[in-house]
């Protein structure tokens, strides 16, 4: 039977600390069961952290909510074992139009170059992805999932944090030497601690109506600049799965947000767009405002903030859920090193660090879009309807044309986790300390596999590239010292399509693998040749990379990479 995860709900048990004498410590507690505390908690968990997950409700979210699931995201869930769940389901996209009134004009491609497991967007109700998220978390042997617990006082003690966590069955403290806060823009845990957030709150009110219906549409993303249906507003399309429709009007500031809720007003400005004579249903509506905004610090001791509770963004660009479920992908790995000792606690303060710049990145970019689809002087009108004029014929006008530009991952180019590059012999691609490493096809043992899935699952990762006439089993030899390191690392050996092992697969030890770069893109997107070496961290960043191998640089640089210094 089909499960319906608009309805779903998750059964409530009584927790064992209600009785304990006394509380046991757990090493981290994740509060929030959205996107993003779902990610972090089931990380954890992948990794061998003992983990308690509570949340305040017990179903899913309702609604579609955030809808733009990017490539970065979808690799992440990749690596929690449920990518496929969300591709399988959700509608993929690389394309975008713009429209001013009803004349095109440009259009973009996110995702222009082959070689990549995933699409630049998958469109998936959020209901779906905490859904999938929630059964690949009650898998996992390591994750306790705590529904109906509301956390109503924190209190920091030395050496773990004592949280207050109301039940059905009443209030039991939980004790935990982490916390992540990942319950959203109004967290109880932020109030609790008497933290704020800071920043621009926007005067304009936008509808959102998901509408069932068959439509023509492509899977595509469509926005436009004062359409003839919606005169002087924005309008933004999107298809989702399930034949549902999302569609966006910008209402202004002086729309009265009930009202503007209720059919009758719903309904007449769907049909502005698809015809008088179109059938549909109205799935969900709601209306919002928003602001770009971040707590000043993301860490206070040992207490954590992810996703909506440390930074919100408008929903122009999809940097929302996106920017929170990176938070999750940094934040895991570090903390698995700092609760098993093999880290010290300092490495918490460069989840920070990374994630602060990484949200000061995404609401300028957010606050920039805002502004351009929302000009509130008849000068910054002008300017914005001149661009877009011009963009249909100029590419200059098309890079200052926005319409929310959409989520990337951040490049930690300043992370005091890098090392930095050596200036004698420059590298001339994307993949600079900072960067996530690219995806590219290739082979494994004679089978068909992508590159960026051999990476990072919890461990560190280095890439040695092996020049086509070098011997492939004394590069092995080379590498076998990284499998000594008291830290965890995988070794992957780029050999060109075609290289002939000699029997050097058979003698492989644990932690080194030969992957084929069977179209030479590896090689190209990395602008390796022999000998280049790259150090990943477990979130796939590139942290190092050398153009000579040298043991003993990629053992300083892991210390580095992980504050053992």
């Amino acid at each position: 039977m089909q499960t319906n995860y608009q309805t779903r709900r998750f059964a409530y048990a009584r927790a064992a600390d209600h009785d304990a004498a006394t509380p046991a410590l757990y090493p981290v507690v994740v509060i929030g069961a959205g996107p993003v505390g779902l990610t972090a908690a089931i990380d954890l968990a992948r990794q061998g952290v003992r983990t308690v997950l509570v949340d305040n409700d017990d179903t899913l979210s309702s609604g579609s909510r955030a809808i733009c699931f990017a490539k970065r995201t979808l690799e992440v869930f990749d690596r929690l074992g449920c990518g496929e769940r969300m591709i399988e389901k959700g509608v993929s996209w690389n394309v975008g139009k713009v429209f001013l009134q009803d004349d095109l004009v440009y259009t973009f491609n996110l995702l222009p170059e082959t070689g990549h497991a995933r699409p630049a967007f998958i469109n998936l109700q959020q209901y779906y992805v905490e859904g999938y998220l929630a059964e690949r978390a009650m898998q996992m042997d390591n994750l306790q999932m705590r529904w109906k617990s509301t956390v109503t006082g924190l209190t920091h003690h030395d050496g773990y944090v004592e949280l207050q966590v109301e039940t059905p069955d009443g209030v039991y403290p939980l004790r935990a030497q982490y916390v992540i806060a990942a319950d959203g823009s109004r967290s109880a845990v932020r109030r609790c601690m008497g933290l704020d957030s800071h920043g621009r709150t926007f005067k304009d009110r936008f509808l959102i109506a998901d509408v069932k219906m068959k439509a023509s549409f492509p899977s595509e993303r469509w926005f436009w600049f004062d359409p003839p249906f919606h005169r002087n507003q924005s309008v933004l399309l999107h298809r989702q799965p399930d034949n549902v429709w999302r569609i966006d009007f910008q209402l202004g500031w002086d729309a009265d947000p009930v009202a503007e809720k209720q059919p009758e007003r719903v309904i007449p400005r769907v049909k502005a767009l698809l015809g008088d004579d179109a059938e549909f249903e109205l799935e969900w509506v709601s209306v919002y405002t928003f602001s770009c905004q971040r707590m000043d610090s993301f860490r206070h001791g040992r207490v954590l903030f992810a996703g909506d509770s440390a930074h919100g963004v408008s929903p122009f660009g999809a940097r929302g859920a996106n920017s929170g479920v990176q938070d999750a992908d940094n934040l895991a790995w570090k903390l698995r090193l700092v609760v098993n000792g093999d880290a010290p606690p300092a490495l918490l303060d460069t989840y920070a660090s990374e994630r602060e710049y990484a949200a000061d990145e995404n609401i300028l970019n957010s606050t920039r879009a805002t502004d351009f689809i929302t000009p509130k002087s008849a000068i910054s009108r002008m300017f914005r309807d001149a661009t877009l004029k011009l963009a249909k014929d100029c590419p200059f006008a098309r890079r200052v044309a926005n319409s929310g530009r959409l989520s990337l991952p951040t490049v930690l180019r300043h992370s005091p986790l890098n090392t930095p590059d050596e200036t004698a012999d420059a590298f001339a691609c994307a993949m600079v300390p900072g960067a996530v490493c690219t995806d590219a096809p290739v082979k494994i043992a004679g089978e068909d596999a992508w590159f960026l899935q051999q990476t990072g699952d919890a461990v560190f990762t280095g890439i040695y590239f092996c020049g086509a006439t070098d011997d492939v089993a004394a590069c092995v030899t080379r590498l076998v010292p990284l499998t000594k390191l008291s830290l965890p690392m995988r070794a992957l050996i780029v050999v060109p399509r075609g290289t002939q092992l000699n029997g050097a697969d058979h003698a492989i030890p644990p932690g080194i693998n030969i992957v084929e770069d069977v179209e030479g893109i590896v090689n190209t997107r990395f602008d390796a040749r022999a000998d280049t070496f790259y150090l990943l961290r477990p979130d796939q960043h590139v942290c190092a990379r050398w153009r000579a191998f040298d043991a003993a640089s990629v053992k300083t640089a892991l210390d580095r990479a992980t504050c053992n210094t």
